[in-house]
């Protein structure tokens, strides 16, 4: 039987219709032009972020002299604010004067103590030059009678040092020669003042510009942080300026008592003053060692011995007398965090960054104090019982029921 070849079924046309609509409905296989919109606007703002970062940082590193000058110019213009304040509500005076009288007022104290502190240099140099060797010649015939031999060569000692007191003499004699050797500091100095004094005698009106665009919520916080800022600020530099005051004038008369010449003692009882009161930690030591030297080569053992001893009693009463009279109210701040702050000052900023870490430390921990949310400690003391209205609880205990 012969097969059959059978024709291939036609698909009806309603079907075939039916096919390329629902083909027509698939999704393409290339994302939608939202999502291309959505990558495109992505990529371009990531790369306009990342320019201006860049930018930024590029500008604040130019800058970042001026900004020093501008942070510096700011703490010692809220040092001062207090000082201006009082002025201005005891004598009824705009503020710009009462800048310029604390202005003139510290230059007149500059003037003194460099007035007094260049020949107190240039004769000490001058004594150290005429007196090393017979120094030397002492400490040696010490030293041979203790240890059986000298400690140093005299004439290595001598050469070694005459240059350095040979500069000394010379920087005493030529103090304009030195000023116009350092014009650029001498214009930071200059720019330091100019923003101190705008800073100072224009605060109310910068913080009304800053806080106008505020709301009230955030006005009053920023109020009081600038508020805050001025106490640590100008509370630490006027209680320092006090013990400086007490501290110098305690050291110039021992000074005077053991027998060393006012020339003498009254610069170094101001580098004593000043360094060991404005200079964190350190400056104690410091303080007390370099008038102590002054006076070993001036004065001998005996003088020093008191001086050293004058400088171990008075610590001991700043610390527990004084201090705590004149910083309690000023200036609330752990040790380890002042010890941190003026370590980390110093680190960022030297010498004028561990000067201002304190109030600047002391701002940030009042700051973090009174704001933000608290919440009751739950933690168990370290005592077991404690004592609620006469009778004693153990803390311990599970509660009953």
């Amino acid at each position: 039987m012969n097969a059959k070849k059978h024709a291939p079924a036609t698909v009806p046309s309603e079907v075939a219709q039916a096919a390329q609509t629902v083909k027509g409905d698939r999704p393409h296989s290339t994302a939608p032009a939202w999502a291309n919109r959505f990558v495109w606007m992505s990529s371009w703002k990531f790369v306009v972020v990342i320019a201006a970062a860049a930018l930024g940082v590029a500008i604040v590193l130019e800058l970042r002299h001026l900004i020093g000058i501008l942070l510096i110019s700011l703490f010692f213009a809220l040092a001062i604010i207090p000082g201006v304040e009082a002025l201005t509500r005891r004598f009824t005076m705009p503020r710009g004067a009462a800048v310029g009288i604390i202005f003139l007022s510290a230059l007149v104290a500059l003037i003194l103590m460099v007035s007094f502190l260049i020949p107190a240099i240039v004769q000490f140099a001058s004594a150290v030059s005429e007196n090393l060797t017979a120094w030397m010649t002492n400490l040696n015939a010490w030293a041979a009678d203790r240890f059986g031999s000298d400690f140093v060569d005299p004439q290595a000692a001598e050469n070694a040092t005459a240059p350095l007191l040979h500069a000394v003499q010379q920087w005493g004699d030529n103090v304009l020669g030195l000023v116009s050797s350092g014009l650029g500091l001498v214009f930071d100095v200059f720019t330091i003042l100019t923003f101190t004094f705008y800073f100072a005698a224009d605060f109310p009106r910068l913080m009304r510009t800053i806080m106008r665009r505020m709301p009230p919520e955030r006005q009053e916080v920023v109020s009081w942080i600038a508020r805050t800022s001025i106490e640590q600020t100008g509370g630490y530099f006027y209680s320092r300026l006090l013990l400086m005051i007490v501290c110098g004038t305690g050291a110039f008369f021992t000074m005077i008592l053991v027998g060393m010449p006012l020339v003498y003692a009254l610069p170094m009882a101001l580098f004593m003053g000043f360094v060991s009161e404005f200079i964190p930690f350190i400056g104690t030591y410091l303080g007390a060692i370099i008038p102590s030297l002054v006076m070993l080569a001036v004065e001998g053992w005996v003088p020093t011995l008191i001086l050293v001893g004058y400088v171990l009693v008075y610590q001991q009463i700043e610390n527990y007398v004084l201090n705590p009279r004149l910083s309690s109210k000023t200036m609330e701040l752990n040790g380890a965090v002042a010890f941190g702050g003026a370590m980390a000052g110093g680190a960022i900023a030297g010498p004028m960054g561990a000067f201002m870490a304190l109030p600047v430390a002391a701002l940030i921990t009042a700051i973090a104090k009174n704001t933000g949310r608290t919440y009751d400690v739950v933690a168990q003391l370290e005592a077991t019982d404690t004592v609620v209205d006469g009778d004693t609880v153990d803390l311990d205990a599970k509660p009953s029921g």
